[in-house]
C-alpha cells in the first residue's frame, strides 16, 4: 500500500535564500533515489513554515533511509529556525 509523507519545518528567514535551491537539491536526489517526486509548499500568509510532500512510496524504510542519508549529506537543517525541528508524518490510504 502507498504511502505519503508530509514533512513540515520553519526556516529561518535569514537563510531562506539559500535553503530554497538546497531543499530542490533534495527533491531531486530523493527522486532520483526512490523514484519518488517531491513537492516544496510554503505556506500562505507565513512564508516561513515549509512543507516537502511526497505521495506514492511503496518503499517505506528505502525512502525513510535515503530522506535521512539526504537531509544529513545536504545539511537541511542548517537552514531551520534555531531550536525548530523538521517533523515528518506518514499517511495511507483510509
Amino acid at each position: 500500500m502507498p504511502h505519503s509523507y508530509y514533512i513540515y519545518y520553519r526556516v529561518d528567514p535569514a537563510q531562506a535564500a539559500a535553503a530554497g535551491p538546497r531543499i530542490k537539491q533534495l527533491l531531486a536526489t530523493l527522486k532520483k533515489t526512490t523514484g519518488s517526486a517531491g513537492r516544496l509548499l510554503k505556506k500562505r500568509g507565513e512564508p516561513g513554515l515549509w512543507m516537502e510532500v511526497y505521495e506514492n512510496v511503496t518503499d517505506e524504510a528505502k525512502f525513510e533511509w535515503e530522506l535521512a542519508e539526504a537531509v544529513n549529506r545536504l545539511k537541511v537543517t542548517e537552514f531551520l529556525q534555531p531550536g525548530t525541528p523538521r517533523r515528518v508524518e506518514c499517511f495511507e490510504e483510509a
